[in-house]
């Protein structure tokens, strides 16, 4: 398989993910491939397209592979490009999709309790809408939890993922949401920020 005429064609193209994730189920599909070694191969190039292109394969295999993973936790969560963290969130969805969401909630726990917002953003930006994933479907009080422990998080750009995401929920439970902000001390200016994000309307 010739993989730079698909890294030529995805750096084309600024916005979106349709164009990586075509990428990254062409090259999956190519048997003759050490498929994690080339996703790693991109996280390193100097193309922000090519390191979303290995974290979307890293989240294809991370079911399977422990270090693919870690090495989103790790590595991955450390890039500077926003873009690349959206496809984190999306690769953190893919692993709990493919376990599935109540066998993952070990690890989205591990995650939420990382020192890296983008770690713990990827957990809460990408199983949105929460309550709309099997599991937290039925469990829409847990779901509230899990994304409620960090409205008071030091990062803002934390904050923002758990106001919209708990608004999200909000839609469908807002007898449930109303209880769980009700307790909510306002008087911390983190914790009114993120507030104000959930009541939007």
């Amino acid at each position: 398989m010739e993989i730079q005429p698909l890294l030529d064609e995805i750096k084309k193209i600024e916005h979106g993910f349709k164009h990586i994730t075509e990428a990254g189920d062409t090259i999956l599909s190519g048997q003759n491939l050490n498929h994690f070694d080339v996703a790693i191969q991109f996280l390193g190039d100097e193309s922000y397209q090519v390191r979303m292109l290995g974290t979307y394969i890293l989240g294809a295999l991370s079911a399977g592979n422990t270090d693919a993973l870690k090495i989103l936790k790790t590595q991955v969560s450390q890039d500077q490009n926003w873009r690349v963290q959206e496809m984190l969130a999306k690769a953190f969805d893919r692993y709990c999709e493919t376990i599935g969401y109540e066998k993952s909630l070990p690890v989205i726990e591990l995650w939420l309790d990382d020192r890296n917002p983008n770690v713990k953003r990827a957990v809460i930006e990408g199983l949105r809408i929460w309550t709309g994933r099997p599991f937290f479907k039925t469990n829409p009080t847990l779901a509230i939890q899990l994304i409620s422990r960090h409205k008071a998080d030091p990062s803002e750009y934390l904050r923002k993922s758990v106001g919209n995401a708990l608004r999200d929920i909000g839609k469908k439970h807002s007898d449930l949401i109303d209880c769980e902000i009700a307790s909510w001390d306002l008087i911390d200016l983190k914790i009114n920020f993120t507030y104000k994000l959930v009541i939007k309307g």
